[in-house]
Parts: C-alpha cells; structure tokens; sequence
C-alpha cells in the first residue's frame, strides 16, 4: 500500500524521544523512524507506542528492523499501529512477502547495487530506500545505478544525507523522498533543532525547484 503524501516524502529516522518526533513533523518532515534493532538509536516498542500516539493525525510512523523475524516484524508494526515498516539487512523474498501480505506498507533498504534484479523484481516491497550504509559517496553510487526507468518502485534517498547535499539529490534525481538520520544530529539519537530545521527546508526547496521530472503517476 502506498503512503498517503503530498509533495516530497521526508523520513526523519532515529527518533528516541516525543520532543524530537513532534518537532520534526513540526517542521514539515512526512514522516518519523523508529529503530527496533540493536544500534545506538534503539528504542523499545512501549516507548515507541507512546510516541505514536501523540503525534498529530497525519504524521506517519515507520518502524526499523534489522534481523528480525517476519513474525516479529508483523506483530510490533501491527500492534503498534506503526503506518510502515522499514526491513534493514538479510530477508529472504518469502520472508519479505509474508511481511507485505500481513502490514499495510513496506519499506525495503537496498545493501548494495549488486542486488538490484532480486530487489526490485516482484520484491513485495512498496518502496526501495537506498543504500544501507550511511555513506553520501555510497548513496550517489547507488542513485546512478537504480534509477533507471524499468525500476517501477519508488526510490527513497537516504546515506549520508545533510542539509547541503540534500539540495543536489532532490533536485538532480527524481526520488519520491528523503531519509535523514546522522546528519540532524549532535550525538546518535538527539536531534539538533536547527540542523532538522535546515534539512526540511532545503529538502522542500529542492522539491519545488527541481532539474529533473519525478513521474509520480508512473509509481502509483
């Protein structure tokens, strides 16, 4: 199921308090992230659960999970009430699938170009983010591989994104959003008011003044 955005979709990932999640949708990010798996942004399903209840109606919720399993997956996005999920490292395409039949939405990270046939080939992923690593030099890498007008599924930038560099990848590539983690920070998992602040703006200016066309019709 596609996600219900206007304009360019803006994730802002690694959220571990109410502060940070409220403010970045305050700012004008589409959507907040949640890191279930063992990293130094990890935060408990409870936690998250109280987070996602005070956001205002609208803001989507997407839930990170490296290694887990499908069933573990499927249980905390549903319980959770989470508007996706995000699947981080190895799934087979039947673990994927029994994801994707089970949650409304599903976000799948890409690990390297090297595996863009089983990827993007009947991947029960709605959306494909790119590229695991938290590398700018990784995610242009990437960019100049994947988008290519044969892949149907809507790509969503993420490595090494900053407030700087955020302003060439949307306006030069046509990807349907952004994903920022490290780049809005001051430490794993504390936001920095101002960094957040410049990233969505720039991100939306990009937007509006982009190089390239996007062909959302094709996607949906």
């Amino acid at each position: 199921m596609r996600l219900l955005v206007e304009g360019l979709f803006i994730k802002v990932s690694g959220i571990t308090s109410e502060e940070d999640a409220l403010f970045s949708i305050g700012l004008g990010a589409s959507a907040v992230g949640f890191e279930f798996g063992p990293t130094p942004r990890q935060i408990t399903p409870s936690v998250a659960h109280d987070i996602v209840r005070r956001l205002p109606q609208g803001a989507l919720s997407v839930g990170v999970f490296r290694n887990e399993s499908p069933q573990r997956v499927v249980e905390i996005t549903n319980r959770l009430g989470l508007s996706a999920a995000q699947i981080d490292g190895p799934m087979t395409s039947e673990q994927l699938h029994y994801v994707a039949e089970r949650i409304n939405t599903v976000l799948r990270t890409i690990p390297s170009t090297s595996v863009i046939d089983s990827l993007t080939s009947n991947s029960g992923a709605d959306y494909l983010l790119l590229p695991e690593s938290d590398d700018h030099d990784s995610l242009v890498d990437c960019l100049n591989t994947f988008l290519d007008e044969t892949i149907r599924t809507p790509l969503i930038a993420s490595g090494g994104l900053t407030s700087s560099n955020v302003i060439d990848v949307v306006q030069n590539y046509p990807v349907w959003g952004v994903d920022v983690r490290s780049g809005v920070e001051t430490a794993p998992g504390m936001k920095d008011p101002v960094l957040l602040g410049e990233f969505i703006a720039n991100a939306h200016w990009a937007f509006e003044n982009a190089h390239v066309d996007r062909h959302f019709d094709d996607w949906f």
